[in-house]
């Protein structure tokens, strides 16, 4: 899986295409906590995720904890899908993120 990311005055936004699972989750982690030593806020653009596994979960849970750690830091999260969200609720971990239903809004709330 590939990540672009892009910065912005305040946060930096990382987008994935395709699928979050054991052998992409590791990736994410990565791109996720080199984000975290250098920005506040970071916004996951989910729009063209279609999937995201228990490890895939686990890395962006991690992730958040970490960001937590820096004043004023945040991840959120932005247009996710129904597949998506219905996992997250599934799992229980829907109330854990700031969920947006545009990167637009995502950006604009930080």
């Amino acid at each position: 899986m590939d990540f672009t990311i892009t910065d912005y005055k305040r946060c930096s936004v990382i987008k994935g295409v395709g699928r979050i699972d054991s052998a992409t989750a590791p990736d994410l982690e990565k791109a996720l906590m080199d984000l975290v030593d250098e920005r506040k806020t970071i916004v996951l653009d989910m729009s063209e995720i279609s999937f995201v596994s228990s490890s895939g979960w686990w890395a962006i849970i991690r992730a958040l904890k970490e960001i937590k750690k820096v004043p004023n830091g945040q991840l959120v999260l932005a247009e996710l899908n129904d597949n998506v969200r219905d996992s997250m609720e599934l799992i229980g971990i829907l109330s854990y993120f700031s969920i947006y239903d545009s990167l637009v809004e995502a950006i604009a709330s930080i």
